[in-house]
């Protein structure tokens, strides 16, 4: 098991400061956040050293001005080994409907509303900023198995790693562990599922256009199709069908893949010339009913698992790293009611426009009632109007509620 920081203590009778359990985008981002700040964190990882976790993948991730802004304070975007893809325009219509929302970054005084990097290229470049961290406690490969009582002050969590099941004692646990969350299952916590009855793909695109900057959004009845701008001269495709076309879309050729990407997304982007492979998710939504227990709190896709549509989804989870450390940096001790009250409080607004904002678009866009088109039409007319425009262009940029520090471009 690699350990990166302090010694390993072979009884792990050990007391730490904050355990984060889960490596993945935003428990990597926390831990980094901590350590910026002078408090020392543990980063309980299920992968092995040398291997990124699955969520590292070629999905593309569209980073809002706000996460751009952190990430470089954080100084992980400047490990990025290729340039991102700046948004600077997003073009939105829906098939079978007038109106479309045209949104241009220049109009807002910005240079652009976000840049799209490919989730594999931000896992090295997390991992790299890791390895600059002297501080930093890794237990990898090692898995969450459980949590006992809290004895002065420190919550037990139970740990198994390849030389037995062993106990830590943390005065904060951080389940930054994704959807299916064994944290959030250990406090009892419940929560609210939606299925979308949609399968999202995403590859790389080659087009007979190059990337211009422009991200086009097509909405159908069976789900959303964009193509975002990478920074490699090609574009990330993000195509949602309906559940049960799923295995049957996987299986076309790329001819016949392509084919379909162009009839539903048309010629904006010229002419679909080649595609990379495949991958496949799932949609749904879970929603955490609560966000903490005794001395432990849910980050990221552990408290909210929200609909692509928007692309909030990482953006709003570094939001809840950023929101913590920063309560963390003047507090005594990391688990404290008060810290988890604080926590609550300050995320609660974020994270109810933002799961607003990305649930109830996916559930008005995919309705396919024929009565339902007018209104369809009429919203997205809507949106031109310059203050829902505002409105919509502040929360894309991630600076809906009270938006830590780092996310304003402030240092902490």
């Amino acid at each position: 098991m690699s350990r990166q920081g302090s010694a390993y203590h072979g009884d792990m009778s050990e007391r730490v400061d904050v355990l984060i359990v889960g490596g993945g985008l935003v428990g990597a981002s926390l831990a980094i956040a901590l350590q910026r700040i002078g408090r020392t964190a543990c980063l309980l990882e299920a992968t092995a050293e040398g291997a990124l976790p699955a969520v590292f993948d070629q999905r593309n991730l569209s980073f809002a001005a706000a996460t751009v802004n952190a990430l470089n304070a954080l100084g992980v975007m400047q490990k990025l080994g290729s340039a991102p893809g700046p948004i600077t325009r997003i073009h939105v219509s829906r098939a079978g409907d007038f109106g479309r929302v045209q949104l241009c970054a220049a109009d807002y005084g910005r240079p652009w509303f976000g840049q799209v990097v490919v989730a594999r290229d931000f896992g090295n470049a997390l991992e790299a900023r890791l390895r600059e961290l002297p501080d930093l406690q890794r237990r990898r490969p090692a898995r969450f198995m459980g949590l006992g009582q809290v004895v002065e002050g420190y919550r037990q969590v139970h740990v198994q790693d390849d030389t037995g099941t062993h106990t830590v004692q943390a005065r904060l646990v951080v389940g930054a562990d994704g959807t299916t969350s064994a944290v959030r299952t250990a406090l009892g916590i419940e929560v609210d599922e939606h299925d979308f009855q949609q399968t999202l793909f995403v590859a790389r695109l080659r087009s007979q256009r190059a990337p211009d900057g422009t991200a086009w959004e097509r909405l159908t009845d069976t789900g959303p199709t964009a193509l975002l701008p990478r920074g490699d001269r090609h574009f990330g495709v993000v195509h949602g069908v309906a559940r049960d076309q799923a295995d049957a879309v996987m299986a076309l050729d790329d001819a016949a893949w392509l084919a379909r990407l162009q009839a539903t997304i048309g010629w904006r982007a010229g002419r679909l010339l080649e595609s990379g492979p495949r991958s496949a998710y799932p949609l749904r939504q879970v929603l955490s009913r609560r966000l903490s227990g005794e001395r432990a709190v849910l980050l990221g896709n552990a408290a909210q698992t929200i609909h692509p549509l928007g692309a909030q989804g990482f953006n709003l989870g570094l939001r809840d790293a950023l929101t913590l450390a920063e309560l963390l940096e003047n507090e005594g001790d990391a688990g404290s009611d008060a810290v988890l009250q604080a926590y609550a409080l300050r995320r609660q607004e974020d994270r109810r426009q933002t799961v607003a904002f990305s649930g109830g678009l996916a559930r008005l866009t995919s309705n396919d009632a024929a009565l339902m088109r007018p209104l369809r039409s009429i919203g997205l007319l809507a949106t031109q109007a310059t203050s829902l425009q505002s409105m919509l262009v502040g929360g894309s940029m991630g600076f809906r509620g009270d938006v830590p520090r780092l996310c304003r471009g402030e240092a902490a």
